[in-house]
């Protein structure tokens, strides 16, 4: 993993994270327990603060960023952002999918409980109520997530990612 201090910030982590040899950590970075950082995944707080709760995966390829002075990024817990996605300058609150190659914008908000379709668009200052999923350029709601889905996907993920990071630390 490359730690890389900035602008008198060094990112710091919790217990029992895993982060792939050629993750990247920058700046004003802290992050909760049981993260972790996939192969090529960059999280660069060198132009504002990036906040990540605990059980959160950012997998292969992942941008997270913010906007200098104006946009910070704020990450709940059991949160999974899917291979190649970008996070800019947002909030993802706690149980959200964030689907792969897909692009939340700065000022969005995405409610608990919710799902971003891979591929999706989640253009600058959306509102995703809780429960939602929204899916399409631009990103917009198909439906609310019934509970099974809920379980089966955003859980089941966010799970199975603290299993696989296990296997990298053996």
């Amino acid at each position: 993993m490359l730690l890389k201090s900035v602008r008198g910030y060094t990112p710091s982590y919790g217990s029992n994270c895993f982060f792939a040899e050629n993750a990247t950590l920058i700046g004003d970075v802290i992050l909760g327990d049981e993260v972790s950082v996939w192969y090529q995944a960059v999280v660069r707080g060198d132009v504002n603060s990036i906040r990540i709760g605990n059980k959160v995966n950012i997998q292969d390829g992942v941008v997270i960023h913010a906007t200098y002075e104006t946009a910070a990024t704020h990450i709940g817990n059991n949160v999974s952002i899917g291979h190649n996605a970008i996070v800019h300058g947002c909030t993802l609150h706690d149980n959200v999918l964030v689907g792969m190659g897909s692009i939340v914008m700065d000022h969005c908000e995405i409610g608990s409980n919710s799902i971003i379709a891979a591929g999706a668009v989640v253009t600058q200052n959306t509102i995703v109520p809780p429960g939602s999923i929204y899916a399409g350029v631009p990103a917009r709601k198909i439906k609310e997530i019934d509970p099974d889905l809920q379980q089966n996907e955003i859980q089941r993920i966010a799970k199975n990612y603290i299993l696989y990071a296990s296997w990298f630390k053996a």
